[in-house]
């Protein structure tokens, strides 16, 4: 019988832990189970979730079905009752190699089938470090859960409380990740500026990208996955104007730009907050580019609050735009404000996505003549500090950093004839 095949929704934390999961299997023997990581943060992702776990079984019809993932942490019994699911295991207990272990012989059998946890009684990271995601990328969780209680979210009650991993240790995996090649190290968690709080002396984020920097001269490039720009601190702005190998790309969980509606979503900044961000960070670091996360058809969201967060985009200077279309989760207190009709949230989001793609454009447009140092991610395809697409007419060196010039635009994507000589 052969390996586990995982089947990741959602984040890229989700995608690293999958990866996690996969070694943890394969160790314990798992055979022949199909594994669906699942994705909580909007109504439409569970429905996914739902249509991939039908569609495994259509196609595997003798396979175990293992569901985990945050919908199956929040929702465990929306799965349980799926004739198409073997087993329901939490985000705790996915993590754990008894868990896995547990499973053989026995994975058809009806024992335990049905594994969560209370998640908020965790209080520390699982210990799962794997050596390397992505082949010349590698991606290091340093944070999981989240402290803060947004009225449209229930990630917290699929992740639990905010838990971070000590310096040390992620410095320990970053080395190891850079003696094994990898040039390009993100680091991830579901509220990455909250890393720390609850470690001895309450570091902050920037304190450990600055001891990252120091301590590992060998790594090229760090980058940052999304923020809450709100909680950046002084350490944080100091390496974005004094590093260079800070990757000048950051994504922000901004999501609204009307202060009505970032107060009834509970959010801890303001638009001025937001905006001054933007601009302090473009001040210490120039070629620094933004995304942003941003809520259509929030509850009691009117024309003109809606137009607020168009605004927004030319306001802090956005170029990538991840746009939600907001639908309620059962038990958030946003679900029980009055609702925004379904035709407006669809035609608001639309507009959100085509200001998204002006603001790419214009982007784009800029780089033109621009010189890039770019990590290939295969013979022609890579990425600039910026995270913006580079397509190479040539074949390049497969996961090095190269130096070229940009000669145009094709698509969403920037392209470049071949590297250039030093």
């Amino acid at each position: 019988m052969s390996v586990p095949v995982f089947h990741t929704l959602g984040c890229r934390l989700n995608a690293y832990e999958s990866e996690a999961m996969k070694e943890l299997a394969e160790q314990a023997g798992v055979k022949g189970a199909h594994v669906v990581n699942t994705c909580a943060v909007t109504a439409e992702a569970v429905r996914k979730a739902r249509q991939e776990i039908r569609r495994i079984r259509r196609e595997n019809p003798d396979a175990p079905i293992i569901v985990t993932g945050c919908a199956a942490q929040t929702e465990p019994e929306t799965f349980a009752n799926m004739p198409e699911v073997t087993r329901v295991i939490g985000n705790t207990e996915k993590m754990h190699a008894s868990t896995w272990n547990a499973m053989v012989p026995d994975l058809i059998g009806e024992t335990e089938r049905v594994q969560v946890d209370d998640i908020m009684s965790v209080k520390e990271t699982a210990g799962h470090l794997i050596d390397g995601f992505g082949r010349h990328r590698a991606y290091v969780q340093v944070q999981n859960g989240c402290d803060h209680r947004c009225t449209f979210c229930i990630i917290p009650f699929g992740r639990g409380n905010s838990r971070s991993v000590p310096a040390g240790v992620v410095i320990d995996q970053i080395k190891r990740l850079v003696d094994r090649g990898f040039l390009e190290v993100v680091l991830t968690g579901v509220d990455l500026t909250s890393w720390g709080a609850d470690l001895p002396g309450e570091p902050r984020l920037g304190d450990l990208v600055m001891r990252i920097l120091k301590l590992i001269p060998d790594l090229p490039r760090l980058r940052i996955s999304s923020i809450d720009s709100i909680e950046a601190d002084e350490n944080l702005m100091q390496a974005i104007a004094t590093e260079p190998r800070l990757m000048p790309h950051l994504h922000l969980s901004l999501q609204h730009g009307d202060n009505m509606i970032l107060k009834r979503m509970k959010r801890r900044h303001l638009r001025d907050d937001a905006i001054r961000f933007c601009e302090e960070a473009r001040s210490l670091r120039p070629d620094i580019v933004f995304g942003a996360d941003i809520i259509a058809g929030f509850p009691t969201e009117t024309e003109e609050m809606f137009e607020n967060s168009l605004r927004l985009v030319d306001d802090c200077g956005l170029t990538f735009l991840h746009v939600f279309p907001y639908s309620p989760r059962k038990g958030t207190p946003a679900a029980r404000m009055p609702q925004v009709k379904g035709p407006f949230i669809k035609d608001r989001a639309a507009r959100l996505r085509a200001k998204g793609d002006q603001a790419l454009e214009a982007h784009l447009a800029s780089q033109q003549g621009v010189i890039h140092q770019i990590l290939m991610e295969s013979a022609q395809l890579g990425r600039t500090g910026q995270f913006t697409e580079v397509n190479f007419s040539t074949p390049q060196p497969e996961g090095q950093i190269v130096t070229a010039k940009i000669t145009g635009r094709a698509g969403s994507a920037l392209t470049a004839d071949q590297a250039l000589a030093f």
